[in-house]
């Protein structure tokens, strides 16, 4: 199926004339965009891999580095407005056959682009001048050129237009490209739900490996590890670093080439650390207890095993065709691939946020309410288990209610992200359009406590077609802790029981629907199955 670039230009050009000043709203808008180009490593020869940048994927379905988009849009009072779509690419050359794939052929490269034309760069120059003849009080729109986020727009190309009575502006299109990619359409959103199944065949098979482990079914070979290397079939998971590199070989196997972001693997107290994205100590395989953070490597010198009881947290997604999954599970690492008494609890009430969530998610519901449900769920949780004092505690009163304790802010010490964000092309989608600065409920009464805030990514009512991250963590973070030692509202003595679980993450990427919601993650949470998977008995 080709990509829809031609309708995800129609769509910007929409939201650019709602922008524009309405006198500038009748002149012909054109776009003008360079894609990525190939990266190097610091001031050597040798590639980085390529992906493209988002926004020109967006109006263009196009992965060829270095290639140009010219976009033409006539505003019609008859609501028949076209776009013209003209995508300037590489020639192959001799140089890029014998090192590289090169860039496909013009008309290789019309077949597979929903463009109107496609030119070889060198045409670039003339295009832009002839649409300067065509339309010289035409507005052209760029992304910032000053920016080192965005690839940048050759002087060249710029230094045409700004010698003519046409404007150039870049005021206006990246606000216009992120409301328009905030609502995803048919061909991105199976394109993130297929991302999103190979991501949760991945998290599972990590966690098939820990049980098989854990009933000892992976065993070495003749010679293995001797005179022949391991097969991955005797892969024993013994630090974060196999559990990431296994993730990571699952999604290449199923054709995914990039990850939406640095895989996070957090085994044990390092868990509490949000992107903790090191993955290079060991856990429960190896002598490593809660409170150790020292890489001494002693299993593979030798050393002897020591089955610590652990979380291990894994947030990891990968990308099909540009586009993000972006999923957490934790799971239990030693005994027997079962949670232990406190971290089970943890997990539970974690789970019970993220149920609650999914419970009220509806189109109209503004974000910051799961925001403020996730916190009221955590307060309950913790007076249950008796981490936060309850009005019925010994020497407590009114001053340790429910409602109390939720207007104290303390539970962010606890909890201390968003509950969620936009996804797509990015793992944290359109953060401009996510996250209005004009956003009128920001500025309205604030639910609950400011701090519960603080770090949100999304902060607008939801919309049909809308797709997010559902998120909800617990964290024992010492450095979060320290500041409420002495709050009246914790139990000291009891939260020290649960500290060493470190923390605990659950996320699912969801479509927002008429109704309702759509969980694109298909990897299941529930304790019975985690349990039954990590100790290998199911």
């Amino acid at each position: 199926m080709v990509y829809p670039a031609s309708q995800h230009v129609l769509k910007v050009y929409k939201k650019l004339i709602d922008l524009v000043p309405a006198t500038e709203k009748s002149k012909t808008h054109i776009i003008l965009l360079a894609g990525e180009v190939t990266p190097f490593r610091n001031d050597t020869d040798r590639e980085i891999v390529f992906r493209q940048e988002s926004n020109f994927y967006y109006l263009s379905g196009c992965t060829v580095p270095a290639s140009y988009l010219l976009a033409v849009y006539q505003p019609d009072i008859t609501a028949n407005a076209k776009a013209k779509v003209q995508l300037f690419i590489p020639k192959a050359e001799l140089a890029d056959m014998m090192w590289s794939i090169p860039p496909p052929s013009l008309a290789a490269a019309k077949e597979t682009h929903d463009v109107t034309t496609v030119e070889y760069t060198a045409a670039l120059p003339d295009a832009i001048d002839l649409l300067l003849k065509s339309y010289p009080d035409a507005l052209f729109h760029t992304l910032s050129r000053q920016s080192p986020l965005f690839p940048a727009l050759p002087d060249e190309h710029a230094n045409l237009i700004l010698a003519t009575t046409a404007t150039i502006t870049d005021f206006y299109l990246l606000s216009a490209i992120h409301r328009a990619r905030l609502i995803k359409d048919a061909s991105e959103i199976q394109a993130i739900k297929h991302a999103n199944a190979i991501s949760s065949r991945a998290h599972e098979t990590v966690m098939r490996v820990l049980g098989a482990a854990v009933r000892g079914k992976i065993t070495k070979g003749e010679g293995a590890g001797v005179t022949r290397p391991l097969l991955p079939g005797e892969w024993l998971i013994e630090k974060e670093a196999e559990a990431e590199a296994i993730f990571v070989a699952s999604c290449r196997r199923e054709g995914s080439v990039h990850q939406s972001y640095l895989p996070i693997v957090a085994a044990s107290t390092r868990a509490s650390t949000l992107h903790y994205c090191c993955n290079d100590r060991e856990f429960a395989w190896g002598p490593v207890h809660p409170d150790d953070h020292h890489n001494r490597n002693e299993f593979a010198h030798g050393g002897e095993r020591d089955l610590t009881p652990q979380v291990l947290l894994i947030d990891a997604g990968c990308e099909w065709d540009c586009y993000a999954s972006d999923i957490t599970r934790t799971m239990p690492v030693g005994n027997g691939g079962k949670f232990t008494p406190e971290a089970k609890a943890i997990y539970e009430l974690v789970l019970e946020m993220q149920k609650l969530s999914f419970e009220a998610i509806k189109p109209g519901l503004h974000w910051d309410a799961i925001q403020l449900i996730c916190h009221r769920a955590l307060v309950k949780g913790f007076q249950r288990l008796g981490i936060f004092k309850s009005p019925n505690s010994p020497n407590s009163g009114s001053w340790n209610a429910e409602e109390a304790i939720v207007a104290s802010g303390i539970s962010s010490a606890f909890f201390p992200h968003g509950v969620g964000h936009s996804l797509g092309m990015d793992v944290h989608d359109v953060p401009s359009a996510s996250k209005p600065e004009d956003n009128e409920t920001i500025k309205g009464p604030v639910l609950g406590h400011s701090s519960f805030y603080d770090y949100l990514r999304l902060r607008l009512p939801l919309e049909e077609g809308m797709v997010v991250t559902v998120e909800p963590g617990c964290y024992f973070s010492p450095h979060l802790l320290a500041p409420v030692r002495d709050s009246k509202h914790i139990d000291q003595e009891v939260l020290k029981r649960y500290e060493s679980v470190g923390g605990v993450r659950i996320e699912d990427v969801i479509l927002i629907t008429k109704d309702g919601y759509e969980n694109f993650t298909t990897v299941r949470s529930d304790v019975e199955w985690l349990e039954g998977v990590c100790s290998g008995e199911i």
